[in-house]
């Protein structure tokens, strides 16, 4: 469901995508890439393909490269298999964000970032308010925030796993499901294609 075009002329026109494009570069040696040599290389190298998903995820830019099917005008039998995919399609961009490996995540970051100021909390407590004689109950809040943080950690890390989980299973499903629809004569696919994103105007 992602365009390698789409992502292609994206790292080579967008200049958000400058990181990947020199990395391309590098790896081909040469500057001034074609379309066709950044499409060569999306296709033949998962990572640098990985690493365009995960900064789009990362900045909420779906890698779902197609458009909901417009039902209106489709016969009956056809409907249902289009609203089967466009529901799929809404699910996939829903749980999309749980693509991203977990200890990449703003979730983690947001935990340190919590734990951090806990911290400097309690050192501000303790020295700055001389609050010497309650710092055992402090150190004890301290301790139960890193416990409480660590299991909430572990439950959001579960819920990474389920997702992503979700997410290839359903994705697999939603394209076997748009080719059966194209071969019934229902849809194009190409005409699904999301040839751009607003998001980088």
């Amino acid at each position: 469901m992602l365009s390698i075009k789409r992502a292609a002329r994206e790292i080579k026109d967008v200049g958000f995508y400058n990181n990947i494009l020199d990395d391309i570069e590098r790896l081909l040696g040469k500057r001034k890439l074609s379309l066709e040599e950044i499409e060569d290389v999306l296709k033949n190298n998962s990572e640098i393909l990985n690493s365009y998903k995960q900064l789009n995820v990362e900045y909420n830019l779906s890698n779902i490269h197609l458009r909901n099917i417009d039902v209106k005008g489709i016969d009956s039998e056809c409907k249902e298999l289009a609203d089967s995919i466009n529901s799929s399609l809404d699910r996939l961009r829903e749980i999309e964000k749980y693509t991203l490996d977990f200890e990449q995540s703003s979730t983690l970051v947001i935990i340190f970032s919590v734990e951090f100021f806990v911290l400097f909390s309690v050192q501000y407590f303790i020295v700055l308010l001389d609050l010497k004689e309650w710092q055992w109950w402090i150190y004890s809040f301290f301790a139960l925030s890193i416990v409480l943080a660590w299991l909430y950690a572990k439950r959001e890390k579960a819920k990474f796993a389920k997702y992503n989980s979700e997410f290839e299973t359903l994705y697999d499903k939603t394209l076997d499901l748009i080719e059966s629809t194209e071969m019934r004569g229902c849809i194009k696919k190409d005409d699904l294609i999301i040839e751009s994103s607003d998001e980088h105007v």
